[in-house]
């Protein structure tokens, strides 16, 4: 009687909590920005530098949608614009100085995606994160 009421027991908490859930933390599939350091900008010289995410342990990361956010400041004169998965700082720096900012990256699967799929448990893309973040240096000399 206890084996069945132990295989009751996990039956009813794998209804509530898929398997997919579980899997997807194991193999640990996340979004993921690379820990570097940026190069140094000289004021008044063009430059340009970019970061490129990726879904760790994923094979098909461009099956997913990339969506970038910067909080803190670039140098003034220098830009970022996005490229898929890369995102690209690019211009002429006006100012000296050490410019600190937070790049945040979130992702979504882009294809195979379905609402009805959606609960509070699973949101069948595969991930056991959607977002990440990662502080960067940009320093002007």
């Amino acid at each position: 009687m206890r084996k069945w009421l132990s295989l009751f027991f996990m039956l009813t908490l794998l209804s509530f909590i898929s398997c997919q859930d579980i899997l997807e933390c194991i193999i640990n599939r996340h979004p993921e920005l690379p820990i570097r350091t940026l190069e140094v900008a000289q004021v008044n010289q063009f430059y340009t530098e970019s970061i490129q995410a990726e879904i760790k342990n994923e094979p098909m990361d461009n099956s997913y949608e990339y969506y970038f956010t910067i909080d803190g400041n670039l140098p003034r004169g220098i830009d970022s614009y996005i490229d898929y998965r890369t995102i690209v700082f690019e211009g002429v720096p006006l100012v000296a100085g050490t410019y600190k900012f937070t790049l945040r990256l979130s992702v979504e699967q882009s294809y195979n995606y379905s609402e009805e799929c959606e609960n509070n448990f699973n949101d069948c893309d595969g991930l056991c994160s959607e977002s990440t973040s990662q502080v960067y240096t940009i320093i002007v000399n």
